[in-house]
C-alpha cells in the first residue's frame, strides 16, 4: 500500500487508537467504580500527551522526515491498545495507555495530515485536486475516530471481556502499520542539522494575522462541540438511558463523526481562497449545535441528543476541512507540519470544555453556562466574518511549485511580508 493510501491508513488507525476510549468512560466508572475525578484524570492524561506531540511532532518531521515520525506513531498506537488491555489490573495501565494515545494522535494529526496532503499533490497523485489532501485527512480522522468508537462501544456493551476485547480488535489493524508505513514514499527528506532544536521548533507562520483572527478563532469549537455532543451529553442523560449508557455514548460518537466525514465534499465547495466562507459556515453550524446541546439538557431528551450530535458532526466536518485548507494556504513548506500541529493543538483545547463546565458548576448553573457558550460562539462567528477577506495569503510567485514542494511561499497582503 503506497502513496496517499498508506498515509491514509496510518492516520485512520492512529485516530482509532485515540477515540476508542471515549464511549468506555461510563463503563470504567460503573464496572470498576472509578470516581468522576479519576475518570476526568484519564481524560486529562490524554491531553498531556496530545498537545506536546501536536506542537513538537510537526517541526520534528520537517527536520527528520515524515515517515520516521509516522513509524513512531504506528509503534505508540500498538503500545496504546496493548497497555489499555491491561486496565483490568488497575488504574496505572489506563493512565499510561491514555498518555500513549495522546502521543499517538498528536503525532498522527500533525505529521500524518501533512504527509497525506503532500502525497495528494500532482507529484505523487496526478489525479488529485487542490483540496484532496485536506479532505482525505479529515475523512481519515473522522472515519478512524468513528469506527474506533463504534467497535469499542459495541464490544464493551455486548461482547465478551469488555475491558480487553475492544483493544485486541484495534491491535489487529495497528500491527500491520509496521509493514505499511515504511513502504510509503517520503515527501520531506531529512535535512542536515545546521540549527538547534529550539530554532527548528520556531513557527513564524503562527504569527500570521489570518491564522490568529480566522483559524485560531474557530479551532477550539471543533473538539469543544465533539466533547459536548458525545462526551458530556451521555453524562447529562445517564438516568434516562440507564443500562444502555455505553451504547448511547457510542451512538452519539458514531453519529457525530460519521456525519463529519460525510460532509467533506460539501466543505470543499464552501471553501474560497478570497474569504473565510467555509469557517464562517462551520462556526454558524457549531453555534446551532451548542443551542441543541443546551436544549437536550433542558428537556432531558435522548432523541434530541442524537440531533445535537448530528448538527455538531456537520460543523466539525466543515471546520476541520476549511481550517486545514486555510492552514495549507498560510504555511510555507518549511512550516506546514508545524502549523498543522498548532491548529490541532488549539482545536483540542476545546476538548476540556466539559471538565471546565463541571468545575464551575456551581456557582453557575448548566443553563447559565450554555448561555455563556452561545454568546462566545456567536462572537466567534462575528470575528471570523469581520476578518473574512483580511490578511489573505497569496503566492510570492505565480510559478508552479517545484516537484515535491507541497505549497508555495506565502505573503501577508496586509503587510507584504512573508508569512513563514
Amino acid at each position: 500500500m503506497r502513496g496517499w493510501k498508506g498515509a491514509f491508513a496510518a492516520l485512520f488507525v492512529c485516530s482509532w487508537a485515540g477515540n476508542q476510549f471515549s464511549p468506555l468512560l461510563l463503563m470504567y466508572k460503573q464496572v470498576e467504580g472509578y470516581s468522576t475525578v479519576t475518570v476526568n484524570a484519564f481524560l486529562g492524561v490524554y491531553v498531556l500527551g496530545l498537545v506536546p506531540s501536536l506542537l513538537l511532532a510537526g517541526p520534528l518531521s520537517d527536520r527528520f522526515g515524515r515517515r520516521r515520525l509516522m513509524v513512531v506513531a504506528a509503534g505508540t498506537a500498538i503500545a496504546t491498545s496493548a497497555v489499555l488491555a491491561l486496565g483490568v489490573t488497575g488504574a496505572a495501565p489506563i493512565y499510561l495507555g491514555r498518555l500513549l494515545a495522546g502521543l499517538t494522535v498528536g503525532t498522527a494529526m500533525a505529521v500524518g495530515t501533512t504527509w497525506l496532503k503532500e502525497l495528494s499533490t500532482g507529484s505523487y497523485d496526478p489525479g488529485a485536486d487542490a483540496g484532496s489532501g485536506a479532505r482525505r485527512a479529515s475523512i481519515a480522522f473522522s472515519l478512524g475516530s468513528g469506527l474506533g468508537a463504534l467497535a469499542a462501544g459495541a464490544l464493551a456493551q455486548w461482547g465478551p471481556w469488555p475491558e480487553v476485547t475492544p483493544y485486541l480488535v484495534h491491535l489487529l489493524f495497528a500491527v500491520p502499520l509496521l509493514v505499511v508505513v515504511p513502504r510509503v514514499q517520503e515527501t520531506r527528506a531529512a535535512r542536515p542539522v545546521h540549527e538547534s532544536v529550539r530554532q527548528a521548533l520556531r513557527l513564524p507562520a503562527a504569527r500570521h494575522r489570518r491564522f490568529r483572527w480566522v483559524v485560531a478563532v474557530g479551532a477550539p469549537w471543533i473538539f469543544g462541540l465533539a466533547a459536548l455532543s458525545y462526551g458530556y451529553v451521555p453524562v447529562l442523560l445517564s438516568d434516562q438511558v440507564g443500562d444502555l449508557g455505553v451504547a448511547y455514548a457510542t451512538l452519539l460518537t458514531v453519529v457525530a463523526l460519521s456525519i463529519s466525514a460525510l460532509v467533506q465534499p460539501v466543505a470543499k465547495r464552501l471553501d474560497r481562497i478570497d474569504s473565510a466562507r467555509g469557517i464562517i459556515v462551520a462556526l454558524s453550524v457549531l453555534t446551532a449545535a451548542v443551542a441543541a446541546v443546551a436544549a437536550t439538557d433542558l428537556l432531558a431528551s435522548p432523541v434530541l441528543g442524537v440531533v445535537a450530535a448530528a448538527i455538531a458532526g456537520t460543523g466539525i466536518g466543515i471546520a476541520l476541512s476549511s481550517g486545514l485548507l486555510e492552514v495549507q494556504r498560510i504555511a510555507g513548506p518549511a512550516h506546514l507540519a508545524g502549523l498543522t500541529g498548532l491548529f490541532y493543538a488549539i482545536a483540542y483545547v476545546g476538548f476540556l470544555l466539559p471538565t471546565v463546565m463541571a468545575a464551575v458548576t456551581p456557582p453557575f448553573t448548566t443553563t447559565e453556562l450554555f448561555g455563556i457558550l452561545l454568546v462566545l460562539a456567536a462572537a466567534s462567528v462575528v470575528t471570523a466574518t469581520v476578518n473574512s477577506r483580511r490578511h489573505l495569503p497569496r503566492p510570492v510567485t505565480a510559478a508552479e511549485p517545484a516537484p515535491g514542494r507541497p505549497v508555495a511561499a506565502l505573503v501577508d497582503e496586509s503587510t507584504g511580508t512573508p508569512a513563514h
